[in-house]
């Protein structure tokens, strides 16, 4: 046993058992040590006979010269180790369906034993409903089979805390198969038996019921509360619902429980009472302070159990009881101990002990009776930062003896502490509760009687709030739903954190699958099944505050197709059709929707019958007569439709006579002589039986009789020929089946063919109105020549020509236009406008009906008055300097007349609009152009311009310019490329002054895309040079002017481009010792030659060319490729001689102001790489290749062939 106490100094331990001093010092059995602040005795050695000794009741003291504090009671119990006794085999023998118990009987023992029934391999028996372990060991049969028959049924007894497994002798069970039917029997309970069973269980243990039933066929089991409501969570089902475990119980649990056992035989019912006590446990426990000479202390000390402790006080482990009595020590009904004026001597240890006859609770309490100087332990100056609405806490911990007195003040509101939401804390501090921003401001905290005090501030920042809370969606499977969440923050707090939550887990951005996508204030839930619906929660988190809301998913689709479709109550040309509705998937039904298929159709079609409300499950349906139907319904709901459901069985109809006949029966005659009448089909659902057909009756309406003319047809239309043009009939057509003729129809009024009138208008005439409107009239026409009815009249326009054109400008006449008027059939007059003025017109008019148009009357010719004309064609402005403008011009199209000049007005374009407008006459109407003069460099004007004739000023053509501000941007650029530089060039003309433009240029070969820009460029400049470029680089040129680009350009600069020295093979280990091999290799040839050439003579280059040659190593005769001659190699034969012999160092090939530079290729063969090699040679070229001064810019885009040469020879 061990003892744990601190204290200063280190307390003393000592031991109680059974409430004597026990000292295990003493004891040759037991061995102690003591450590800082803990003791420990425990036993050597022994037999469990030798341990029972030490059973009992053990309370450890530790005590020092402040008081003595004592531990709980601990109760010390052995037990022998369960052994099995030697037991006889038991063979088991049952009918098959009688219940049966095998019996384990464990050992008995103080440990649980864990229960396992197994056959001879250790296998489990497979436990059902029907076979089942009781909490009592024993496996129980609902009632027996056949094939429970076995030998092995052992039952094994497990110690968890011993760590053993006892199995108990195999038992025996033989199920006697029936020679007659099984008989079912009622339910019957095996455990617990009886009505009713009584239960006793302390509070915070758990409690399993147990129902336990026979029958046959095998019972099931459900279970209530009698009283009250069974919970879901603080309930669990076992053992195939055969067990109610309640766990951690507590007083709600107390009352009447019910097992309820069914079968087909009937029911049993058993009834649990159960009781809940409980032992001591804390209601209030009394607190160790500091206490100062003269204070009162109180002690408050409440328990609480089933049955009702009893409490009872200690001071440093001595009952109060055995204390001499101390009227300053009172004990109030509640239990409290009151300590009044308390003195040094009170400075102890005070046990406060609840009992009930289920245990004993114990607690410790420190009383110091000391005097200290008081002291603030907060920090001074603190920033407490709260939301609004929150409760505010600040905090103001004294130290001191006797205990401090505080007082709270505020520098913005003196009344502070009367506002009910103000709590000063009796720890010191200041509790504010739903905090305003009114109450942010500097708080002091002073200790009274003292001149010490601390401040504090509170910072008030509003509330998080959402502003667009989550909705509840709802979502068809494999959709995404979207939650949104805006919400607002106090400026003074960073962004906030925001939380999804499903059913209150937490949810992350699932990369792997794309379930949850968050962005920023959204979340969307991809792909929504089933598991995905539920409350989706949105937590805006800031430092201060955390506010939330909530939406939801509900899993919605189209329902399922109704099923089970049933005809029913056939009547005449009606059925009842009903059905049974399919699942809606949490989307009500709406209307269901009824089609059917007429099997005698082709092809077969479904057609929609009726609708009817969701919550039908029927419909009266109207039918036509001579029809096979088959019906299918269909469910609609918010999501969509459901599938069709599966056709109904096929329901004829009986044949009737026609019920009504074709409509918009009428003659649509075309050909004279013939009478042509139709109407629209009955559709075949009306046709009401076999062999259906039109009978068609007409009569003329004059001259024929009563007699009706008729004939049968299958189907429109129907001509009757030779009767005459545009005559009149009545008409009509009736249904007729084989049942009958439908019923009678109403003859309606056609006619025949019309044929074109024979006859013009008569007495036409033309009056003119003025330059473009004339008067047209002319006598009514006898009807008898219309030949069909008269619909009206046509007027024919004809423009001739322009009045006064002459011969040399026939071809500017545009070729005569047709202008056609139709009239109504009773007018005899029509004003016609939209003439052109000053023209030549012919008129002619006809009459005309459906069939078309008759004979033309006289044509009849007049001429227009001259009119003003129309604007000029084109108008365009120039500008030619700062202060004027020309205006270029074309005649107007339509000059109306003889034109005699042009008005051109203009004016500056201001806000107020008050400027005066210019005008300017030009009196030669062949002028094309004006220059205006005196205008303002840096304003806009509006200039318009109008033909004139003698009948006045034509409609203007305007257009807006400036001399200056509207200057053409250039775009005839020239580009001469160098290697670090572009030179861009154009031509500046008038109308590209003072333009500001900017070039935007980027590398495209290079990793940055970066765009880098010049400075401004003005266009009257005509030259720019853009410097700073890359050699052997590809770069993209933009030219924008205020931002918007006009003209873009590829361009590649010369020379060649520097690259990157990657780190690659050339700088690893091997390639440099392959290198060196290579060149110590070399020196070892070299040396060998020049053995070999000292022995053999020397030669030069030219006599071994004159020598025998290989025929492949013959120079070719083609006189452009190939071609080597003896001045070539004198040329070349010796490097420091090429500038002595050769132009090409001389200054009209070395251009040093911006001329071409020549390119020369040196070609090498080995004699004069050989030369080339010598140092005395060699290094004087480089140096004056080198020494040549950088062409000047101009000179930057030639091709400067000297240093690619230079490489070559490298």
């Amino acid at each position: 046993m061990s003892c744990e106490a601190s204290g200063n100094p280190p307390p003393i331990f000592r031991w109680t058992k059974d409430g004597a001093e026990f000292d295990p010092g003493s004891d040759p059995e037991l061995k102690v040590t003591e450590g800082a602040g803990s003791m420990t005795f425990y036993t050597v050695g022994g037999t469990v006979e030798t341990l029972k000794q030490y059973q009992g009741k053990y309370v450890c003291f530790a005590g020092n010269e402040l008081g003595t504090a004592i531990s709980n009671e601990v109760i010390l119990n052995t037990d022998t180790l369960p052994t099995l006794l030697k037991e006889k085999k038991v063979k088991k023998k049952a009918d098959e369906g009688d219940s049966v118990i095998l019996k384990c009987n464990p050992p008995a023992s103080s440990m649980e034993p864990i229960i396992h029934w197994m056959d001879w391999r250790l296998l489990h028996i497979q436990l059902s409903e029907r076979v089942m372990v009781g909490k009592d060991g024993n496996l129980y049969f609902a009632h027996a089979k056949k094939e429970d028959s076995r030998s092995d049924y052992t039952c094994n007894v497990q110690y968890l805390a011993t760590r053993t497994i006892l199995p108990k002798e195999p038992i025996s069970l033989t199920v006697t198969a029936s020679n007659h039917v099984v008989r079912n029997r009622r339910p019957q309970l095996m455990r617990p038996t009886g009505a009713l069973t009584n239960y006793h269980v302390l509070r915070g243990q758990s409690l399993e019921l147990e129902c336990i039933v026979q029958g046959l066929p095998t019972p099931s089991i459900s279970w209530l509360r009698k009283d009250g409501q069974l919970s879901e969570t603080r309930t669990a089902r076992d053992m195939f619902d055969r067990r109610l475990r309640l766990s951690n119980v507590s007083e709600i649990d107390a009352g009447e429980y019910q097992c309820t056992a069914n079968n087909t035989q009937g029911k049993v019912i058993h009834t649990y009472v159960v009781t809940v006590e409980a032992g001591p446990y804390w209601i209030k426990e009394p607190v160790s302070q500091l206490y100062a000479p003269g204070e009162t202390v109180r002690l408050d000390c409440q328990a609480d159990g089933l049955p009702s402790p009893t409490i009872s006080w200690s001071i440093n482990g001595i009952p109060l009881s055995e204390i001499d009595k101390d009227t300053r020590h009172t004990l109030t009904d509640s239990g409290s101990l009151i300590l009044k004026e308390v003195t040094f001597s009170d400075t102890a240890i005070y046990q406060c002990r609840a009992a009930n006859k289920h245990g004993t609770i114990l607690t410790n309490t420190n009383v110091y009776v000391i005097e200290l100087p008081p002291q603030i332990l907060s920090e001074d100056g603190q920033i407490y930062r709260f939301a609004v609405g929150q409760k505010a806490l600040m905090d103001c911990e004294t130290f001191g003896s006797p205990k401090p007195k505080i007082a709270w003040e505020s520098d913005s509101e003196p009344s502070f502490l009367a506002d009910p939401r103000v709590n000063p804390l009796a720890s010191g501090g200041l509790q504010i509760s739903n905090v305003t921003l009114g109450d942010e401001g500097l708080y002091t905290c002073s200790v009274l009687n003292s001149d010490l005090s601390i401040t504090a501030r509170l910072e008030v920042l509003n509330q998080t709030i959402i502003l667009s809370p989550p909705q509840d969606l709802r979502v068809q499977p494999g959709k995404t739903a979207t939650f949104t969440c805006l919400s607002l923050v106090d400026p003074k707090l960073s962004p906030p954190f925001i939380q999804w939550r499903l059913n209150g887990q937490k949810l992350f951005q699932s990369y792997a699958e794309d379930k949850y996508t968050f962005e920023g204030p959204d979340m969307m839930v991809a792909n929504v099944q089933e598991d995905d619906e539920g409350v989706y929660t949105c937590q805006v988190i800031t430092k201060l505050d955390m506010a939330e809301a909530s939406g939801s998913i509900t899993l919605v689709d189209r329902p399922d197709p109704p099923a089970l479709l049933q005809l029913s109550d056939s009547k005449h040309r009606a059925i009842t059709l009903s059905w049974t509705p399919g699942e809606d998937h949490k989307s009500p039904v709406e209307e269901f929707i009824v089609e059917f298929e007429d099997q005698g159709s082709k092809p077969k079609v479904w057609e929609e019958l009726k609708r009817v409300d969701g919550s039908a499950l029927s419909a009266a349906l109207s039918l036509h007569p001579y029809m096979s139907y088959r019906f299918r319904v269909m469910a609609v709901n918010e999501v969509g439709k459901s599938d069709p459901s599966k056709p109904s069985e096929v329901h004829n109809t009986a044949a009737e006579v026609p019920d009504k006949n074709p409509e918009d029966v009428r003659s649509e005659s075309l050909e004279p002589g013939t009478l042509l009448i139709t109407w629209k089909e009955l559709d075949k659902k009306h046709l009401n039986g076999p062999d259906f057909k039109y009978r068609v009756f007409w009569m003329r309406v004059l001259g024929s009789g009563p007699e009706w003319h008729t004939t049968n047809t299958t189907a429109p239309p129907f001509i009757v020929k030779d009767v005459g043009v545009y005559s009149s009939f009545n008409i009509k057509v009736q249904s007729v089946n084989e049942e009958g003729e439908g019923p009678e129809p109403k003859p309606v009024i056609g006619s025949s063919g019309e044929d074109v009138p024979l006859e013009a208008p008569m007495a036409v005439g033309i009056v003119p109105l003025n330059s473009t409107a004339i008067r047209v009239s002319w006598a009514g026409i006898d009807k008898d020549t219309v030949r069909g009815k008269l619909l009206g009249y046509k007027i024919h326009l004809t423009r001739l020509r322009a009045r006064g054109h002459r011969r040399g400008r026939r071809s500017r006449e545009p070729q005569a236009t047709v202008t056609v008027v139709e009239t109504g059939p009773g007018e005899e007059k029509r004003v016609v406008g939209g003439l052109r003025p000053y023209s030549h017109y012919s008129l002619t008019a006809t009459v005309f009906n459906s069939k078309g148009e008759g004979p033309a009357c006289e044509p009849l010719t007049f001429d227009t008055e001259e009119g003003a004309p129309g604007p000029p064609s084109s108008l365009i402005l120039e500008s030619l300097g700062e202060r004027e403008m020309t205006l270029h011009w074309t005649a107007p199209t339509h000059t109306n007349g003889v034109l005699i000049g042009y008005l051109l007005q203009y004016q500056m374009m201001v806000e107020t609009n008050d400027h005066p407008l210019m005008e300017i006459p030009v009196e030669n109407p062949e002028a094309t152009h004006r220059t205006v003069h005196n205008l303002h460099p840096e304003r806009r004007y509006r200039f318009s311009l109008r033909g004139r004739t003698a009948v006045g000023d034509g409609e203007p053509l305007v257009r807006e310019g400036s001399p200056t501000l509207d200057g053409g941007l250039p775009s005839n650029f020239s580009l001469v490329m160098g290697e670090t530089a572009v030179n861009l060039s154009w031509t500046t003309t008038e109308r590209h002054r003072n333009v500001r433009f900017q070039i935007a240029y980027f590398e495209k070969s290079g990793e940055s895309k970066n765009q880098r820009r010049s400075e401004m460029v003005n266009s009257s400049q005509s030259f720019y040079q853009l410097q700073g470029l890359n050699p052997g680089s590809h770069y993209r040129l933009f030219f924008t002017h205020n931002g918007v680009e006009f003209w873009q350009k590829d361009v590649d600069t010369d020379g060649t481009a520097v690259m990157e020295v990657q780190g690659g093979f050339a700088t690893q280990g091997w390639f440099i010792g392959l290198v060196s091999a290579i060149v110590l290799l070399l020196l070892l040839l070299l040396i060998l030659c020049f053995i070999k050439r000292s022995k053999g003579g020397k030669y030069s280059v030219k006599d071994k060319e004159d020598g025998p040659m290989d025929s492949e190593a013959r120079p070719m005769k083609d006189d452009t490729f190939g071609e080597y001659s003896d001045n070539e190699e004198k040329r070349t034969a010796s490097l420091p001689s090429l500038c002595d012999d050769s132009k090409l160092c001389s200054e009209d090939n070395l251009d040093y102001n911006g001329g071409s530079a020549v390119t020369t290729e040196l070609h090498l063969d080995e004699s004069l790489a050989s030369q080339y090699s010598r140092p005395s040679e060699g290094g004087g070229v480089l140096a004056e290749t080198a020494a040549l001064d950088p062409p000047p810019p101009a000179a930057a885009a030639t091709n400067n062939s000297v240093p690619n040469s230079v490489a070559i020879l490298d």
